[in-house]
């Protein structure tokens, strides 16, 4: 069901009505640090299975936890990229429960009293519209191992690396009403922890991976209670756990609400429980009841004191943040006159960003923008590269649109020289002078090939007085006669005047 143009309502028909989604995330992120959070185990991705283990991650008698500070700060800045409240006193708590990948018997989290409190991100939809999704909160905690049950058909083994890893649980407010928007607000998230560099955002390395809470209601309740913030009687939610790709957290909601949706209608009751996602089937299966928090029995963590920051420290990591994705956007728009869609793109990734940023520096920043969003970018999805991998870099790009802006080569010919800096690399100036691809801009020589042509084609030349909209035959014959090296304007502008027109 696509969404409405007109009010971006969301819906889903039912045999008795229609129905609404209401979809809060649980966004898991993992800090950007080179040691755990309460040890100096390394953090690195891929290494052979429980090398990367302190006495700490493996829960040995006596063993201490010692926070690091590193992931404090990353928490305090990706707290800031999303303008929320950073709380000065915070606190960790033991959150219990029994897992073969959990050694300690419990997870040292954030409960009551976590390092970032209220906020808000400004999220954009595929069609360009912009939604405000609400910041509940963001504390941090420790991963978890990880169990591998398909080497043995008789044992599950366990991997210790990721046990004490330091994660972001950015928590949202239920403001979410569609699977498109959900995907939105992630994809949101990601470039704002990559921009922040607090957070490398790769969901197929676990680096960011998403709990989903999906409850339905009737159209017009969600508007009431949303007044109020008293959500609680919008129906009874589901968690999906660990959904680890866009593609596969809007397959899930969809799933999610219409299984909901003919429970209730046939009479039943919905559950409040925990599920998962089957990705190669696309449906959502029961995993456990949804525990509350009196089940995981919280403590304050005997062996860690609360966290107290001092104010200059907040202040000193908020004067160093980078231009974020949205303040960036308004500037391309406002300062470099780009269009909101040319703007949109180019900000959508940081590399993306930086990558343009530099063009800029030496050429035309609207110039620059359609060659990067068109030319470069088409090139790069049609090889499958990102960004990062791009033959021809920023200082290649922007000499060739320089040489577009001075008329030293056309539109077209500038195609063939990227073409050959994409194969070949080199100087792009060197490579227009020696291969003779400079654009004739002498009028004299231009007009002398157009003359011959009007000579050669007086009937044309007669039927372009009556229809001048068959200009364009004599401009393609102009720019034939010449190699596609006249300049396109100036040819126009002969033609024109010796045709009358």
């Amino acid at each position: 069901m696509p969404l409405d143009d007109a009010s971006h309502r969301y819906t889903l028909p039912g045999a008795t009505g229609e129905w609404e989604i209401v979809i809060g995330l649980e966004v898991h992120a993992q800090v950007l640090s080179s040691a755990k959070l309460f040890s100096g185990a390394s953090t690195e991705f891929g290494a052979a299975p429980n090398t990367h283990v302190s006495l700490v991650d493996a829960a040995m008698p006596g063993m201490l936890p010692v926070i690091n500070q590193r992931c404090v700060e990353q928490a305090v800045k990706t707290g800031l990229g999303l303008n929320a409240k950073i709380n000065l006193f915070s606190r960790f708590d033991r959150k219990n429960y029994f897992y073969p990948d959990l050694p300690q018997g419990y997870q040292i989290s954030q409960f009551q009293f976590p390092i970032v409190g209220e906020g808000e991100i400004v999220c954009e939809r595929d069609d360009g519209s912009r939604f405000t999704v609400g910041i509940e909160r963001l504390h941090l905690e420790q991963d978890a191992g990880k169990s591998i049950h398909d080497l043995d058909p008789n044992a599950t083994y366990v991997d210790l690396n990721r046990s004490g890893v330091a994660l972001m649980e950015i928590v949202s407010k239920p403001h979410v009403r569609s699977p498109q928007e959900a995907a939105a607000y992630v994809r949101t998230l990601r470039t704002i922890v990559r921009y922040l560099d607090t957070c490398g955002g790769d969901m197929e390395k676990g680096q960011m991976r998403a709990d989903v809470n999906v409850s339905v209601c009737r159209p017009g309740q969600y508007e009431k209670f949303r007044e109020t913030g008293d959500f609680k009687h919008l129906g009874t939610r589901c968690e999906i756990k660990n959904v680890n790709s866009l593609r596969f957290i809007m397959q899930a909601i969809e799933y999610e609400a219409r299984r909901q949706i003919d429970i209730i209608e046939e009479g039943g009751k919905i559950d409040q429980e925990t599920r998962l996602f089957d990705a190669n089937t696309g449906v959502t299966r029961a995993m456990r009841s949804k525990e509350e928090a009196h089940d995981y029995r919280y403590f304050p963590d005997p062996d860690l004191l609360p966290l107290e920051l001092e104010e200059s420290f907040v202040e000193g990591i908020r004067a160093n943040l980078p231009e974020l994705p949205e303040a960036k956007r308004k500037r391309f728009v406002e300062v470099l006159g780009l269009s909101e869609y040319d703007a949109s793109v180019l900000t959508a990734d940081k590399d993306r960003a930086d990558y343009f940023e530099a063009v800029i520096a030496g050429a035309d920043a609207k110039l620059s923008a359609n060659w990067v969003n068109n030319e470069l970018f088409g090139r790069l999805n049609k090889e499958g590269l990102g960004i990062t991998e791009s033959p021809v870099s920023p200082a290649q790009l922007a000499k060739l649109v320089g040489l577009i802006t001075s008329n030293v080569i056309s539109g077209k010919i500038a195609k063939d020289v990227f073409e050959i800096l994409w194969a070949e690399g080199g100087d792009p100036e060197q490579i227009v002078e020696s291969r003779g691809m400079k654009q004739v801009t002498d009028t004299g020589a231009i007009e002398k090939v157009v003359d011959e042509l009007i000579a050669a084609n007086p009937g044309q030349a007669e039927q372009v007085k009556v229809k001048p909209q068959t200009l364009g035959w004599f401009v393609g014959q102009v720019m034939k006669a010449t190699g596609g090296k006249a300049n396109p304007q100036a040819v126009n502008e002969i033609l024109r005047k010796k045709l009358g027109i």
